[in-house]
């Protein structure tokens, strides 16, 4: 297990959290409820065990915000200035980390773009990115 961590925090820097590096799961997600909670065509989302992600100040200024209508789907956000921040994931197997919250470059790249089919009809090509309708098979981060 490697000993270096990547910060990141919020606009207003009220709120400051680590992770573990490396980064093994990194995607882009084209779902209609990501696209809504980020304002744009993707989110780009970092997933990690939750033994390696911590809040490290701030986490008082965090608000949870789970869609009622979704069996997974949540957010988490900065109360100071809205910036989209880490949450668990409602199984708590999982912490999703928006990337553009990070401070540190995570020297990784995105590996796929999930939920590709439901993209909003403006967005780009994939990039050369493999493409799923949902989490691909190898998601798990138990398999990693």
């Amino acid at each position: 297990m490697s000993d270096k961590f990547l910060c990141g925090s919020c606009l207003c820097r009220s709120v400051r959290y680590k992770v573990r590096a490396p980064i093994q799961r990194f995607a882009h997600c084209h779902c209609s409820r990501c696209r809504k909670a980020t304002g744009t065509g993707h989110g780009s989302y970092l997933y990690v065990v939750p033994a390696d992600f911590s809040w490290v100040s701030g986490e008082q200024h965090t608000k949870r915000f789970d869609l009622p209508s979704a069996k997974s789907f949540a957010t988490t956000f900065c109360t100071m200035c809205g910036s989209p921040l880490p949450h668990y994931t409602r199984n708590g197997l999982k912490v999703v980390i928006p990337a553009g919250s990070l401070d540190d470059d995570p020297d990784a790249v995105p590996q796929v773009r999930i939920f590709w089919e439901s993209r909003a009809k403006w967005e780009g090509s994939a990039d050369g990115l493999p493409t799923c309708a949902e989490f691909p098979e190898w998601w798990r981060l138990d398999a990693v």
